[in-house]
C-alpha cells in the first residue's frame, strides 16, 4: 500500500471561488520574451541550455461553435528561474530544437492536466515526451483539495491568479500585452508551485 505523504493540515483545505477571490492578485513581472521567428527560436534555445526545471503550460485557441475540436495549440509557455519564453508555434515548427527539449529525461517540465498540452503538441510533431510532471497528480496524491493551476496557487503560494485572457485568441499574430503576461504568468506559476511542492518533500 502506498503511503501518503504527511503534510500539514493547513495544505489539505478545500478553497472556494470567494475565498480566492479575497486574495492578492498576482502576476508574472520578470522579463518575457516572445519568440515567433526560427532564428529567434534558435537563439533563445541556445539561452536555455542548463536549465533543469521549467514552469510548462500551452495555450489553444478557443473553439465557441458546438461539435467543433480544438485545434492544435497556437503557443507554449516555458519559465526558467529567471525568465519567460513565449513560444508562437503557429509561426514555425515545433522541431529543430524544441521536439529535442520535450523529450529530454534530463530537463524537468511542470505544469497542470501536462496530458493534454502534450497530446495538442503532437499534432504538431511527433515527438517522445519525457521529463512531465503533472501538479495535479501530486497533489492528488497528497489527498489536498486542490488540484488546478488557480487552485493551486491559491493553496501553496497564497495569492491568486487571473484568467482573464483564457478565451482570448491566442492563434493572432500580435498578441496584446495583457496575452503575453497571462500565458508568462501561467508558466511561471507551474514552476513556482513545483518548488513549494518539493519544499514539502512531495517531489
Amino acid at each position: 500500500m502506498t503511503q501518503v505523504p504527511s503534510i500539514p493540515d493547513q495544505y489539505l483545505q478545500a478553497f472556494t471561488k470567494a475565498d480566492i477571490n479575497e486574495m492578492p492578485l498576482r502576476k508574472y513581472e520578470g522579463p518575457i520574451t516572445v519568440v515567433r521567428t526560427e532564428k529567434q527560436r534558435t537563439r533563445v534555445l541556445k539561452e536555455m541550455e542548463g536549465e533543469s526545471l521549467l514552469g510548462f503550460d500551452t495555450e489553444t485557441r478557443p473553439v465557441f461553435k458546438k461539435g467543433k475540436k480544438p485545434g492544435p495549440p497556437a503557443l507554449l509557455q516555458l519559465a526558467t528561474e529567471s525568465k519567460v519564453y513565449v513560444f508562437q508555434i503557429n509561426y514555425f515548427p515545433l522541431c529543430n530544437g524544441l521536439c529535442d527539449l520535450l523529450a529530454d529525461t534530463s530537463i524537468i517540465k511542470t505544469g497542470v492536466a501536462v496530458r493534454d498540452d502534450i497530446l495538442g503538441l503532437q499534432k504538431l510533431a511527433d515527438f517522445n515526451p519525457s521529463g512531465f510532471i503533472d501538479l495535479s497528480d501530486i497533489s492528488a496524491g497528497a489527498k489536498m483539495q486542490t488540484h488546478g493551476l488557480r487552485n493551486m496557487a491559491a493553496n501553496l503560494l497564497g495569492f491568486r491568479i487571473s484568467k482573464s485572457a483564457q478565451c482570448s485568441n491566442w492563434a493572432k499574430e500580435k498578441l496584446t500585452p495583457q496575452q503575453v503576461n497571462y500565458a508568462a504568468t501561467d508558466a511561471w506559476v507551474s514552476r513556482e508551485l513545483y518548488l513549494a511542492l518539493e519544499d514539502l518533500d512531495l517531489v
